[in-house]
């Protein structure tokens, strides 16, 4: 288990320096995957119609409800070596 907390740390600092600007969607996904990994499933109120980024963000980290915190690591780890 540490070696994958490392991997994950490692994949979150690669994500800072990766050669191109991802799109909104894989963006979306990273920061769900991000989310789920360290914060387990969604917490507090769906975000207002007025808070558009927000309930977007929110939709996607919920849409993984259930998803195990190692899992998503593994999955956050996948995404971004595929971004490379």
């Amino acid at each position: 288990m540490a070696d994958l907390k490392a991997r994950f740390e490692a994949a979150v600092a690669a994500s800072k320096t990766l050669p191109q600007r991802p799109d909104n969607l894989t963006l979306l996904k990273l920061y769900a995957l991000y989310k789920q990994a360290t914060g387990g499933d969604a917490q507090g109120q769906r975000p207002g119609f007025a808070d558009m980024v927000g309930r977007a963000k929110w939709d996607a980290w919920n849409e993984l409800k259930g998803t195990g915190g190692e899992s998503a690591q593994q999955d956050y780890i996948d995404l971004i070596e595929s971004l490379k």
